[in-house]
């Protein structure tokens, strides 16, 4: 059995901490794991190898939480843009063989009852055996408004699914018994499914299969973007599922939960004597039932109840508990004024590493940079910035134009506007090195790549 992954997604409502380049699944929320990270050890006892669904971006976040947990054997198909699931799913799908099992689920999930749903699978592996579609049904504990529903008939038969409800159908839901929350995630041979879409959505299956057959298939398989935008884009219920008449749903009381918001966060995480999210940078007078979340300074509280307090580092977000779904909003605000905040940390994290923005204004941006060993960035040029780098640990290889020297802790270099150059680590340790860019623009998307290691644009 495979699990096919799904990476997509920016997790608006979870910012500040959820950026587009470093969206919920992959931020270390819970014992210094991710929610990726945890999805793939919760699979991985079941299935054999994790196919990973993404775009390029979050591929190398994948690939370095997955060297963490010291998991092999890793499938990876990356999309140049998201065509929603029923795309993702079917292209995964044409690269296994027509009866490998596969269990389908988002990254960003996390479910507490392992052990119920290590049985749910189980039951699901058999219905997928016999050539069924499998959805799995969360047990509703709620009248939840920002789900779709399930409705069941017979234990296992699919009747209906809904559209998210107002609170009063949802409550009606909840009090039928057979309505279940619709949880994104799905069991089935890879080709029955693919025979599926291909009965009920004939469009997306043919460019889909175009766009496969098109696509470069070294140890990654990388689909052509004009190719994926040329397939229409589609969920899996509305393609298939709600068509299909060989669907089942697994009832799951699994502890389940998406993690879609700060309010959905709170619930998760442990709690001090007063209801207080436990952290160490919060200093609580008289104040009960808050999420405090920030780990660079410190926060204090007086008298407050039930606040939603984010800080990380360059952004401040504060918001009463059970306003938290209109954190999009504010995200939406932020693309209208061409802010980077919605899109990066001030840590990018890079396949060679990481950089930190320590300090920016205008005419000038100082970053801290670690690359690991082993690693290069781009052979690349800036045609707006100058750049000076001091090494303060590791010993860095500094190509600038035509010459290639070593360049110790306390030494420096310097790069001219225009000038090609590569910073790589040779040695055994990490290079830290501080970069200070001088010139009248110094967005990230002043680079031109001539080569690239990891094959970006």
């Amino acid at each position: 059995m495979t699990n096919i992954i799904l990476c997509g997604g920016s997790g608006t409502r979870l910012w500040p901490i959820s950026r587009t380049l470093l969206p919920k699944q992959f931020v270390k929320l819970f014992l210094n794991k991710s929610l990726f990270q945890l999805t793939v050890e919760r699979n991985s006892k079941l299935c054999k190898s994790q196919f990973i669904v993404s775009n390029a971006e979050q591929y190398f976040l994948a690939l370095d939480q997955l060297e963490e947990l010291g998991k092999k054997n890793n499938k990876y198909l990356l999309e140049p843009i998201g065509r929603n699931t029923a795309p993702a799913i079917a292209l995964a799908c044409m690269a296994l063989e027509y009866d490998e099992i596969v269990i389908v689920t988002p990254s960003d999930h996390l479910i507490k009852d392992e052990k119920e749903y290590e049985k749910v699978l189980k039951k699901a592996k058999e219905l997928a055996s016999d050539n069924k579609l499998v959805t799995f049904g969360i047990k509703p504990t709620f009248a939840e408004t920002g789900f779709g529903y399930i409705e069941s008939v017979n234990e296992f038969d699919v009747k209906a699914f809904h559209e998210k409800p107002n609170f009063e159908t949802a409550t009606s839901y909840l009090k039928a018994g057979n309505y279940y929350w619709n949880s994104g995630m799905f069991m089935f041979k890879a080709g029955v499914f693919l025979d599926e879409l291909e009965k009920y959505s004939v469009e997306i299956y043919n460019q889909s299969k175009n766009a496969f057959d098109n696509a470069s298939k070294d140890e990654i398989i990388r689909i052509k973007h004009d190719d994926m935008m040329s397939i229409p884009e589609d969920s899996i219920d509305y393609a298939v599922m709600e068509k299909s008449d060989i669907v089942k749903v697994i009832p799951s009381n699994i502890n389940w939960s998406d993690v879609g918001s700060f309010d959905a966060l709170f619930e998760e995480l442990p709690k001090d004597k007063n209801g207080n999210t436990k952290n160490d940078k919060h200093i609580s007078i008289d104040s009960k039932y808050n999420l405090v979340y920030g780990n660079e300074r410190v926060i204090a509280t007086v008298d407050v109840e039930d606040l939603i307090i984010i800080d990380t580092g360059d952004a401040i977000l504060v918001s009463k508990k059970g306003s938290s779904q209109k954190v999009k909003r504010v995200v939406e605000k932020l693309k209208e004024t061409n802010s980077q905040l919605h899109n990066i940390h001030l840590t990018g994290h890079r396949p060679w590493g990481t950089y930190t923005v320590l300090e920016e204004s205008n005419g000038y941006k100082i970053k801290r940079i670690e690359v690991k060993p082993g690693k290069r960035l781009s052979l690349q040029k800036h045609f707006h910035r100058n750049e000076h780098w001091i090494v303060v640990s590791g010993t860095a290889t500094v190509t600038v134009g035509n010459e290639t020297r070593y360049v110790r802790p306390n030494e420096s270099t310097y790069i001219k506007m225009g000038e090609v150059h590569r910073l790589e680590n040779e040695g055994r340790i990490p290079v830290v090195l501080i970069e200070a860019q001088v010139g009248e623009y110094t967005g990230e998307d002043d680079i031109v790549r001539i080569d690239d290691d990891f094959k970006r644009d």
